[in-house]
């Protein structure tokens, strides 16, 4: 796959430094260097600004069969994602799109506008079985646009009326504006957040994860959200040799701030996220490259990446070894994961969406 490399200067506050050639591509252009001083005499470019178009959404709820995943119902009001994580394994969804799963999935953002009717008119349905819904497993929910496009608050607003429970997860602290619906929700048993923390090294998350919110920041959210009384957990992941090795730490400040639960994965290096995270080492950690990608590859059966649902979350060998007993441990020592978070799916009313009373 071939791409075009963007100058480092253009790239501050994203995740990537190239327009990768997404996997359908039939038609590729490189930037070459013709011997005339073309390349070093061209206009620097400006940063790119983030560009959002509007669709309408056709169905709200994704459904889910992965054995690997605790959850069957998704929402995702957004398809691409601004914070621009470069390890973001839903960054190949945009060759669907004919968008580069690079720049382009950071860049240009698809807004589903009437996410909420069309949620709500699925809840609605006769036939619709109610179980937990999570909300911004693919892409944030919290992203930077989402403070004026108010599309995940829209969807809460929705889950609010007919009781129907939500687990967030997000990197955005974004989620305190919404907590008038989550409190309230949370203390009928129908919402929880996880925040994500990869590491507390601020200059590498604006590196890893540029445009999230900082990691002390994220802190103070958990803090808000557990004052709210919103049951609060914290993701540390993914795990990536030699780059993110705090975990301990980022475990013991989660709980300080009120988490009560936790989980991980490792680096997920699917399709185009490959090529891409290859880069970003190569731009940001040379001298320790090869070795990051060995220790992955050393977790992956010899693989950059192996899809195996046995595996393809907490990889396999020594080394996924090692870091599932550091976590568990780290957990046993702080009181994470003590208590299970139990949503309740009994309360759903979708008879509240429209208005109508339940007569039970």
């Amino acid at each position: 796959m071939s791409h075009t490399i963007v100058p480092i200067h253009a790239i501050k506050g994203r995740g990537t430094a190239t327009h990768l050639a997404h996997r359908f591509t039939s038609l590729e252009r490189d930037a070459f260097d013709d011997g005339w001083g073309t390349l070093q005499d061209a206009e620097p470019r400006a940063p790119l600004a983030t560009e959002v178009t509007f669709k309408d959404a056709r169905s709200a709820i994704t459904r889910n069969d992965s054995p690997d995943i605790y959850f069957d119902y998704g929402l995702n009001p957004y398809r691409g994602c601004e914070h621009g994580c470069v390890y973001c394994y839903a960054r190949p969804t945009h060759s669907y799109l004919n968008l580069s799963p690079g720049l382009d999935f950071e860049t240009r953002i698809i807004a589903k506008r009437n996410l909420a009717e069309v949620l709500a008119r699925e809840l609605a349905a006769k036939s619709y079985v109610p179980q937990m819904i999570a909300l911004g497993t693919v892409t944030d929910g919290y992203q930077p646009v989402e403070r004026e496009l108010r599309l995940t608050r829209g969807a809460l607003e929705v889950l609010q009326r007919c009781r129907h429970p939500v687990g967030l997860v997000t990197k955005g602290s974004g989620v305190e504006r919404d907590l008038d619906l989550l409190a309230p929700m949370a203390a009928q048993k129908l919402a929880a957040v996880y925040v994500t923390i990869t590491t507390l090294d601020g200059a590498l998350a604006r590196t890893l994860e540029p445009r999230a919110a900082a990691p002390y920041r994220r802190l103070r959210t958990i803090r808000a959200l557990a004052e709210a009384g919103v049951p609060v957990g914290v993701s540390v992941g993914p795990q990536i040799p030699f780059i993110n090795d705090d975990m301990e730490q980022v475990l013991a400040a989660a709980y300080e701030a009120g988490a009560r639960t936790a989980f991980y994965t490792v680096l997920r290096l699917p399709w185009e996220v490959r090529p891409l995270f290859r880069e970003w080492l190569q731009l940001h950690y040379p001298q320790r490259a090869e070795r990051v990608m060995a220790r992955i590859q050393d977790m992956r059966g010899g693989k950059d990446y192996n899809a195996d649902f046995a595996t393809r979350m907490k990889g396999s060998g020594l080394w996924a070894e090692l870091l599932r007993q550091r976590f568990h441990k780290t957990c046993a020592k702080l009181g994470l994961n003590r208590e299970r978070v139990e949503l309740d799916v009994a309360q759903f009313r979708p008879g509240l969406l429209s208005g109508q009373s339940s007569l039970f």
